[in-house]
C-alpha cells in the first residue's frame, strides 16, 4: 500500500477522530482542518473554517507541518481529500444557518480540491437523506431495504444540506472526471456506547424507528474510508455506510411488519440483515465489518 497525504475536514468530531485514529494506523500522513484541534499522535492540525473558500484553496496548498519544509520542493500535493466538517445534525444551529454552513462548506471543499488538481475526494453524506431520520411525523419510507438508488427526499434542513452535498459532488465529478464518493453515513456508534445504548435500544425498539435500526461502528467507518481512498476509477459513487446488520435483536422481516407495515419489500433480505443495506459496499469496495454489536453487549429481549 502506498502512503497517501490527506487532507481532512472535521477530523475533530465524533466519527472523525476514529477514521483519522485508522488512517494513521495504516500509515498515511493526515492534517486534520477543523474549527478545534483533535488530540490524536500523529495527526496534524490546521485552524480554518470551510465557510471560507480562500482558506480552504489555502489549506489545500500549504504545508501539513514544518517538516515539509526540508526537503527545499515546495509545498507537496495532497492525495485525497475526505470532508467530514458540518453542522452534525438539526436543533444544533437554526436551520438556515445549518443549511448554509453544510452546503456552501461543501461547495468550498470540493471546489479547491477539484482546481488544485487532488484526484479523490470523499464527502460524509448520510443517512437522514432517505427522509425518515428527522421527518415531522412518523413517516414511512417508499420500500425496503434502503438502498442507494432510492429517491431521497428529506424534509428538514439538515438532511436536505446533505442531498444537495451530493449534487454538488457529482456535478464537480462531471466537470472534473477525478473520483468522488459520498458515503451515506448511518449512526455512528463508539465502542463505548454499545453497553450504555445498545440495551435501551432493545428494550424500547420502536425509538430506533427513525434510523431505520441502522448503526455503523467509528472504527468500521475508518475501514470504510480507506476502502474508498484505495479504490480508484469509480467516478461518482454514493454509498451506504453501515454495518451489516440491524442495531436490534427482531429479525429484519419482523421489524418490517411491526415498524413499516405496509411498506414494499424490493428483494430477499438474510435473517438480520439491515434495513439500511451496505450491500454496495461490501460488493463494490470489499467492505468486511470488524465490529459486530454483538461482540460488545449480550441480547436482551424486548
Amino acid at each position: 500500500m502506498t502512503a497517501k497525504r490527506i487532507l481532512f475536514t472535521g477530523g475533530s468530531g465524533k466519527a472523525g477522530k476514529y477514521v483519522i485514529k485508522h488512517l494513521i494506523e495504516q500509515g498515511h500522513r493526515v492534517l486534520n482542518v477543523d474549527l478545534q484541534p483533535l488530540d490524536c499522535a500523529g495527526v496534524d492540525n490546521l485552524i480554518a473554517d470551510i465557510t471560507d473558500s480562500g482558506q480552504m484553496f489555502n489549506a489545500m496548498s500549504a504545508y501539513a507541518w514544518f517538516d515539509e519544509m526540508e526537503h527545499g520542493t515546495g509545498v507537496p500535493k495532497f492525495d485525497a481529500v475526505v470532508h467530514f466538517a458540518a453542522i452534525s445534525r438539526i436543533l444544533i444551529n437554526p436551520d438556515n444557518e445549518t443549511f448554509r454552513v453544510n452546503t456552501i462548506g461543501t461547495y468550498n471543499v470540493i471546489e479547491a480540491a477539484v482546481k488544485l488538481g487532488i484526484k479523490k475526494v470523499v464527502i460524509a453524506s448520510s443517512e437522514t437523506t432517505y427522509g425518515i431520520c428527522f421527518s415531522d411525523g412518523k413517516t414511512n419510507p417508499h420500500s425496503l431495504p434502503l438502498e442507494e438508488d432510492y429517491d431521497v427526499d428529506p424534509m428538514d434542513s439538515y438532511g436536505l444540506s446533505k442531498v444537495v452535498n451530493e449534487k454538488t459532488a457529482r456535478s464537480f465529478q462531471r466537470r472534473s472526471g477525478i473520483d468522488m464518493y459520498a458515503l451515506r453515513i448511518g449512526n455512528v456508534i463508539e465502542p463505548h456506547e454499545y453497553v450504555e445504548l445498545f440495551p435501551k435500544f432493545f428494550a424500547q425498539p420502536e425509538g430506533r424507528r427513525r434510523n431505520a435500526f441502522c448503526y455503523i461502528d467509528a472504527r468500521d467507518l475508518g475501514q470504510i474510508v480507506e476502502l474508498c481512498l484505495t479504490t480508484d476509477g469509480l467516478g461518482y459513487q454514493v454509498f451506504n455506510a453501515g454495518n451489516d446488520t440491524n442495531g436490534a435483536i427482531i429479525p429484519s422481516k419482523k421489524l418490517c411488519e411491526r415498524f413499516f407495515p405496509g411498506v414494499p419489500i424490493t428483494r430477499e433480505m438474510g435473517e438480520h440483515e439491515a434495513l439500511f443495506s451496505n450491500r454496495k459496499i461490501r460488493e463494490v469496495l470489499g467492505f468486511k465489518e470488524q465490529h459486530d454489536w454483538r461482540k460488545y453487549v449480550k441480547p436482551t429481549k424486548s
